[in-house]
């Protein structure tokens, strides 16, 4: 399965607006995702920028969220649909309620109030924030994921470091954030009023549309 060739930030937002959920890396589900419809010579360009550097003006565009919501790894959910995964993925549970009824961690909950205190935050001064480091707590990436992945954290901008013309170089640092202040409250828990099953259901059925080639093992991995 082939998608258009994506050559552009706007390229990818047009997809992930149209599917509703777009991988960003190679997956069970053969052409889904960012890195097989991207040009190879778009990737870590030297002269120009590619789907890496796309990534934070995608986030910060109010059009979608980016975050590792598929198995553990990144990619990006429409605002069209995120009512629905937020509702599944959260089972009807606001984090506060969640950690209240005993399910979530303690650690779980430091890096969410943290996060709800004074994101959008640096992964970085997030760590120190919340006692992560050399000589700190293990596990942050554990946690951070985790957090992803229920959609109570996204990831909200990539920033660069800075050489001494201006010009941004290296590794794009996270930014982390609720989707609640990406794109709002209201948008974020618009699935509440159905069942986590009813939301999973629509999904499920909107995937099979778009995705007629993939068995439903492989879009769980979408979806669970």
């Amino acid at each position: 399965m082939r998608f258009r060739e994506l050559r552009s930030a706007q390229d990818i937002l047009a997809l992930v607006e149209e599917l509703g959920f777009l991988p960003f890396f190679e997956n069970p589900i053969r052409g889904f995702s960012v890195e097989e419809n991207c040009p190879r010579e778009l990737w870590f360009s030297p002269d120009t920028d590619g789907p890496w550097e796309w990534k934070g003006p995608i986030a910060r565009s109010g059009r979608c969220v980016y975050g590792k919501f598929f198995a553990g790894k990144a990619g990006f959910v429409s605002r069209e649909w995120l009512p629905d995964f937020a509702n599944y993925r959260r089972d009807g549970y606001d984090f506060d309620a969640r950690f209240d009824d005993g399910l979530a961690a303690l650690r779980d909950k430091n890096v969410f109030d943290a996060i709800e205190g004074r994101g959008p935050i640096l992964s970085k001064e997030l760590k120190e924030l919340c006692g992560y480091g050399r000589d700190g707590l293990k596990g942050f990436d554990t946690v951070i994921t985790r957090l992803q992945m229920q959609t109570y954290v996204t990831v909200a901008d990539f920033v660069y470091s800075l050489d001494r013309h201006g010009r941004p170089y290296g590794w794009g640092v996270a930014q982390y954030a609720l989707p609640e202040t990406v794109l709002g409250r209201e948008t974020v828990t618009g699935g509440y009023g159905r069942e986590p099953a009813e939301s999973k259901e629509r999904i499920l059925t909107h995937l099979r549309r778009i995705l007629p080639e993939a068995g439903d093992r492989e879009l769980w991995r979408i979806v669970g």
